[in-house]
């Protein structure tokens, strides 16, 4: 691979810069997304390998990250185990028969990931041609905890009540339902790993609306899961969002690296985890709003915090629909141009 810095980093080995990327990198702030969003609608965009492998490199085309992220989404799992879920245009998820009894739970299958999820591999492997093996390529999931939220829930929410009283007053049938997931993404990961994926990222965007004992129960005993099936197949990145009081409790997984929000600074997550596993993040999205001068020096001042190795530049979430073109090259490019003080 011509350039294999997030890989070197995801290893732990020592770096002249460290690597970047950005969540959601492949998406709604790019002009030429924008472009395509237009004709086809959200979910033809991921089942269409042509359009999901295009979306995947445009922003690689456009800033030259060092590694790409499949375009993609964490409810296709849902759709693959027989639950309906649309994207409605303004609104996000909707699954219009949400999951929330245990007659419900019976009824969520756990799919042959080879056939119902097709596409994706099929997606990954386009890709993979037109990246030429430059860069890596990042395949996804969603936490079981997560994916169970839309389940239940049905849509968005701010404090996913309904998911959460779910797992409270029905543990058993919350717990059958989680493993079906983490039985599903563990399938499904390994199979994107087969079809070209370098490294995988479970998204666990929902961590942090459970308590730091719920989300042992209910949350990171799941990720786990997928982290001890995948270790030997390829790097497995967690990331949880809202997280940080499960930091030290995630350093001891096999995990090739966590996932930083801006909420928890670069010298706390450091001390959490103890300092030996690579790192993930954690730039405010909206930070991107800044002036580029002032975001290239608060990247510099990031990278310095965090420590050029064992780390990987990123944002602490997905990046915003209305940042600026400039201001997302100001973000990548800062890091290419980092030099560690002497």
């Amino acid at each position: 691979m011509k350039n294999d810095l997030f890989l070197r980093a995801l290893k732990g080995e020592t770096v002249n810069r460290p690597p970047v990327w950005m969540m959601r990198q492949a998406g709604r702030y790019l002009p030429e997304f924008m472009a395509i969003r237009e004709k086809y609608d959200f979910f033809t965009r991921c089942r269409t390998p042509e359009l999901a492998s295009e979306i995947t490199v445009q922003p690689i085309r456009r800033y030259g990250m060092d590694a790409a992220i499949l375009f993609s989404d964490i409810l296709v799992i849902p759709q693959a185990m027989n639950i309906e879920v649309q994207m409605k245009p303004n609104f996000g998820p909707y699954l219009p028969n949400p999951v929330r009894t245990s007659k419900d739970v019976e009824n969520v299958v756990v799919p042959d990931v080879k056939i119902e999820l097709d596409y994706v591999y099929q997606a990954i492997k386009a890709t993979k041609e037109l990246l030429n093996d430059d860069i890596p390529l990042i395949g996804f999931a969603g936490s079981p905890w997560t994916i169970l939220c839309y389940c239940v829930q049905g849509q968005g929410s701010k404090t996913f009540d309904k998911a959460k009283e779910f797992c409270f007053t029905n543990p058993v049938a919350a717990h059958k339902l989680l493993q079906k997931i983490t039985d599903t993404t563990i399938a499904y990961l390994k199979e994107k790993v087969k079809a070209g994926c370098n490294a995988v990222q479970v998204f666990d965007s929902w961590g942090g609306m459970l308590s730091p004992t719920d989300y042992q129960e209910f949350s990171w005993q799941y990720i786990n899961q997928i982290i001890e099936a995948l270790k030997d197949d390829a790097p497995v990145i967690a990331f949880g969002k809202g997280c940080w009081f499960a930091l030290h409790d995630m350093a001891q997984s096999n995990a090739s690296a966590l996932g930083v929000d801006w909420t928890c600074s670069a010298r706390n997550a450091r001390y959490l985890t103890g300092g030996n596993i690579t790192l993930q993040g954690n730039f405010d999205p909206s930070r991107l709003l800044s002036p580029p001068s002032e975001i290239k020096k608060m990247v510099h001042q990031m990278i310095n915090e965090f420590g050029k190795d064992k780390y990987v530049v990123n944002l602490g979430h997905g990046i915003l629909p209305n940042i600026p073109l400039e201001n997302a090259k100001a973000f990548v490019d800062a890091v290419k141009e980092y030099e560690s003080p002497s």
